[in-house]
């Protein structure tokens, strides 16, 4: 299949009247345990060149289960990857799809839903990076809704373009379905003035530059798992190829590393993290950057690319770590900011209770996780070496005094949680 993915693609099929001004900001759903009939919901986070998707079956008490979940790799080449898994690890796909992009694998999707024993998704969820200063919640996409994320792209080009791209395709290959935008700085958008304003005179904070904070989808997600045992302080560690630390105070964010673009903050996978203003101003001045030169340097080569100038992937850097000493330095360079880090956000809830490792790197490395938790041994943080190794649910030693647990992102399934309690707002 192919599909429009240029900006001036219609959007009549997307359906609804553009909400009031401001009704973007403040609508928060209703509550979703009413007895409405079982549902099957499908969710599509998509990245620069991958798109994960899962289905996901709501009962009538508005419980979620996933029932299938799946990754299309390389999107946009040749050819993409795509693997499919059913209820408990079934292998159900695992082939090559030749591409052209989002259309195609939307469309290898929708065939493997439509030869499945599952009734056809009622409704469609987006993770959406960045929706700007005016789409702070999560909402139903129509018209409005799109206008305001396609001016919100500059804010993070390198990841919204590939998500509307794919919310397009949604849209003519779903016709007449919902598409919900599932926002991942909505988690964050009650951040208090104090860790939310940037430094700026008022005319530039009034055109929307200011800290927005990001992974919000697996920030909420680790919120719901933890449920009745949340502590009143937590420290979420979404440690991957994009990284962030996020203060978690009573289930609401009150601060976090990322601020007006996911290239803030930690050292990243090829991701700079946050640089001396000066550098930038260098870089332009001396070196006859121009803009589009910065942002490739700074989403693109550096993190732990820059620093090693081996690879931005924490697995090839241990590989290497024995006879490479740019390798080990960007380890180090990598535990020591996520550490530092981790203790500023101490100082913003007044303590920390517990600290959860999460996503690719903080799910999967115990040789991170233990030098992190090394560095924070102030804290009262105190390992157990087997717990560790086997990298699931509690991690700490019984006499740590701050808990440290390891917990899976699931953010596909907060996308699915998300439509379904905006359900009122579906078009009928």
């Amino acid at each position: 299949m192919r599909c429009r993915t240029d900006s001036s693609a219609p959007l009549n099929d997307i359906a609804g009247a553009a909400p009031a001004q401001g009704d973007f900001l403040h609508h928060t759903p209703k509550d979703a345990s009413r007895g409405d009939p079982e549902v099957h919901l499908l969710a599509l986070n998509s990245g620069s060149s991958s798109l994960k998707f899962g289905l996901y079956r709501v009962g009538s008490g508005g419980g979620v289960v996933g029932v299938l979940t799946g990754e299309a790799e390389t999107v946009g080449g040749a050819a993409a990857v795509i693997h499919a898994e059913g209820e408990g690890g079934r292998s159900l796909l695992h082939e090559a799809c030749p591409t052209t992009g989002a259309g195609d694998v939307l469309s290898r999707i929708g065939k493997l839903l439509a030869e499945g024993p599952w009734p056809a998704p009622r409704a469609i969820g987006h993770r959406i990076v960045h929706g700007g200063p005016r789409v702070r919640r999560h909402c139903v996409v129509d018209a409005g809704v799109m206008g305001e994320l396609e001016a919100a792209v500059a804010f993070a080009p390198l990841h919204t373009p590939a998500a509307l791209a794919v919310l397009r395709c949604a849209a003519e290959h779903f016709p007449g379905l919902p598409q919900v935008a599932c926002l991942d700085t909505c988690f964050h958008a009650g951040m208090p003035p104090v860790a939310s304003t940037l430094p700026l005179p008022p005319a530039l904070r009034a055109a929307g530059l200011q800290r927005y904070g990001f992974h919000g989808l697996s920030c909420e997600s680790i919120v719901h798992e933890l449920a009745a045992a949340l502590p009143p302080r937590l420290v979420v560690a979404h440690l991957g190829n994009g990284a962030s630390i996020t203060a978690v105070r009573r289930g609401q964010s009150i601060d976090t590393s990322m601020g007006l673009t996911p290239t803030g903050g930690l050292i990243m996978g090829t991701r700079s993290g946050d640089l001396d203003p000066g550098v930038i101003v260098h870089l332009m001045r001396e070196m006859q950057f121009d803009a589009a030169m910065v942002e490739d340097l700074v989403d693109h080569r550096c993190g732990l690319l820059g620093i090693s100038g081996l690879s931005g992937d924490m697995r090839a850097l241990h590989a290497a770590a024995a006879t490479d000493v740019q390798a080990r330095l960007a380890i180090e360079m990598f535990c020591y900011r996520v550490a530092k880090e981790v203790g500023a956000m101490g100082t913003a809830l007044g303590g920390i209770d517990e600290i959860v490792f999460t996503g690719g790197i903080g799910e999967n490395d115990a040789v991170v996780r233990a030098s992190v938790c090394a560095r924070l041994a102030w804290l009262g943080v105190a390992l157990d070496d087997a717990r560790n190794r086997r990298g699931t649910g509690r991690v700490s030693g019984d006499a740590s005094r701050c808990a440290v647990q390891v917990l899976p992102s699931q953010e596909d399934l907060q996308i699915a949680r998300h439509t379904w309690a905006l359900r009122d707002r579906w078009p009928r």
